[in-house]
């Protein structure tokens, strides 16, 4: 995909591609979802500072409704302490809101698009160098399918659930990615893979 300005994916992974509730048992239960919180016991030193890192490059974010609900519920209250150079980041950049509904907007910097996808992924990428798109699983299937992204980031962890919302579920539209960068390994076993859509069908053949 190109364009002025770039769309990054970042999620946390299981090994069978499950990417629902990283974070914490409310974060996300639908379905019954019942490991809400899986990546927390795994997080680490090297996972911790990637992360930071790719924080700090961001201009603005791209969340869906459920995303930026827990968001605006945590980070605003967050902006001193451990968290607080992550807090100040997510407070001052502006915040794109994916919904067909009216979310409660009260959270600085924050505006709903929604009504035509790619029209407004375009006007987030001629305003800004690097939106950064953080869970948000709904939305990412529909950026995905649309190639409206420029890099997907996943930090892979060696975790199977068996259940719960994958990154590419099935009837995914299929597509063809390339690896940008060495993968990074964190101390937990986690792996940080960053990949590129390519403008390609898939190819069948045999051995």
């Amino acid at each position: 995909m190109t364009g002025q300005g770039r769309i990054r994916i970042d999620l946390f992974t299981t090994l069978d591609g499950v990417a629902q509730a990283p974070g914490g048992p409310e974060e996300d239960p639908s379905g019954g979802f019942p490991y809400g919180g899986w990546q927390a016991p795994l997080f680490d030193e090297t996972v911790g500072r990637e992360v930071g890192r790719a924080i700090d490059e961001i201009d603005a974010l791209l969340l869906g409704r459920r995303t930026y609900d827990i968001f605006a519920g945590y980070w605003p209250q967050h902006e001193t302490g451990e968290d607080g150079e992550i807090g100040v980041k997510f407070g001052a950049v502006p915040k794109y809101v994916a919904s067909r509904g009216e979310p409660d907007l009260s959270w600085r910097g924050s505006e709903r698009i929604g009504a035509d996808l790619a029209a407004d992924i375009a006007a987030i990428r001629a305003r800004h160098r690097l939106t950064a798109v953080i869970g948000s699983v709904d939305l990412v299937h529909t950026l995905l399918a649309h190639e409206l992204y420029d890099e997907l980031c996943l930090w892979v962890y060696p975790v199977v659930l068996g259940q719960g919302k994958k990154v590419f579920p099935d009837g995914a539209a299929p597509a063809n990615l390339r690896l940008t960068s060495a993968p990074v390994v964190g101390e937990s076993g986690a792996v940080l893979l960053r990949y590129a859509p390519v403008d390609l069908e898939p190819r069948t053949g045999s051995f």
